[in-house]
């Protein structure tokens, strides 16, 4: 008797499907992106570009020190370079810089300088330098306005989100496998981006 061959179960599925998917996001993306993206120190993944000669530049060379000191985006010079764990971070002037050589920490964007509202579903993914907040002292980064304005829905629950998926999932893991596989197997609270902007339609008319 010929036994019919079985499907794979479900754990063992969802294996098979990152896998599949994380080899198509990684010959998508190509091998400069990858590295830029995923450098071998602490800030793994990063939001990151390669300019020459530098294989990753935060931000694609906007002063990160600038949003603390100016309130604004600004972008930087490759003539004021730093290094930190394998990135480099340009600055507009040569005091930003000795802020930052001083005192890094401080200084970097939240999640790796992804978009913070993307982080709320555990997807690494955009993040543009002249989106963002201030909150408590800490720069979060967007990926245009209609993720900001989404994330203002409700900034308290959001950022516990991105805390926990940031935690638990995305810190340490290669940027492209972590987001191939949340865009397929998507947290339970995941939404669309037309129905984030619907909430935020909703939201200013009933406080107009």
């Amino acid at each position: 008797m010929t036994s019919t061959p079985q499907p794979p179960s479900s754990p063992v599925r969802r294996i098979l499907v990152t896998a599949t998917l994380a080899v198509a996001a990684l010959g998508l993306a190509g091998c400069g992106a990858m590295k830029a993206q995923n450098p071998s120190g602490s800030l793994k993944p990063v939001n990151a570009v390669a300019m020459a000669p530098d294989a990753r530049v935060m931000l694609a060379g906007a002063d990160v020190v600038a949003y603390f000191t100016e309130g604004r985006h600004r972008q930087g010079s490759p003539g004021f370079r730093s290094e930190y764990e394998g990135v480099a971070f340009h600055f507009a002037s040569a005091e930003h810089k000795a802020m930052f050589d001083a005192q890094p920490a401080r200084y970097l964007p939240q999640f790796g300088g992804y978009c913070t509202n993307g982080i709320v579903y555990a997807i690494p993914w955009g993040g543009d330098a002249d989106s963002w907040l201030m909150i408590d002292g800490q720069l979060y980064i967007f990926g245009g306005q209609a993720s900001k304005e989404a994330f203002e829905l409700d900034v308290p629950g959001n950022l516990a989100l991105a805390e926990k998926y940031w935690n638990e999932e995305v810190r340490g893991r290669n940027s492209f496998i972590q987001r191939a596989q949340r865009l397929v197997f998507k947290v339970p609270h995941y939404q669309t981006g037309e129905q984030l902007a619907k909430a935020v339609a909703e939201a200013r008319a009933r406080n107009p």
